[in-house]
């Protein structure tokens, strides 16, 4: 499995980098792509990273799963990149793990991926016209699509991408080092 997420200036800093952090931590190859010139992408909090590949020296066939940040100016910075889109279309299509979260999805539900579909988003950024079925949970999966809510869902956004791509024990261990399931049931 291979994974990529895609960074523009502006994206939520959490939900990038949480979602390569247990990616990573369960061994699943994962590069940060920088959707412009420069290796270098600031996020949404002002704070610097340099993504490890430029989009424009990618193969995007060698990804199994396309991953898609929020953060208000990092969405409209991605929504803007046409080859991108194309590529997600095309990823999707081909039945390939493609995933959002907080205002990213709305780039989906722009370009009609979410009709038919259960899915979720930030609430600012839910649409009727999507067309599909909006839910108000942390983290949703159909078929092909992960979706998640926003920053604070972004454990859980991962988890789903995880339950898609490595098996239960890998997904317990990355849990375990977090620490994640004992903070999750002592809050139950």
């Amino acid at each position: 499995m291979k994974c990529a997420i895609f960074l523009a200036d502006g994206f939520e800093t959490c939900e990038a980098l949480i979602t390569v952090d247990m990616l990573r931590r369960a061994k699943i190859e994962t590069d940060t792509v920088a959707i412009g010139d420069d290796l270098q992408v600031v996020s949404s909090h002002n704070i610097r990273i340099e993504a490890d590949r430029k989009m424009s020296g990618i193969d995007f066939d060698a990804y199994d799963v396309l991953i898609l940040p929020g953060g208000k100016a990092g969405t409209m910075h991605l929504e803007a990149c046409g080859p991108l889109k194309e590529k997600i279309r095309s990823h999707w299509e081909a039945g390939k793990l493609t995933c959002a979260i907080c205002a990213a999805p709305s780039i989906f539900g722009h370009m009609h991926m979410l009709e038919g579909k259960k899915y979720t988003c930030h609430p600012d950024f839910y649409d009727p016209a999507y067309g599909g079925d909006y839910q108000m949970e942390l983290a949703v999966t159909d078929g092909n699509l992960i979706t998640g809510r926003g920053m604070g869902a972004t454990i859980e956004f991962a988890r789903h991408i995880l339950k898609c791509i490595a098996d239960e024990e890998t997904l317990k261990n990355v849990e375990k080092g977090m620490q994640y399931e004992h903070s999750f049931r002592t809050l139950q």
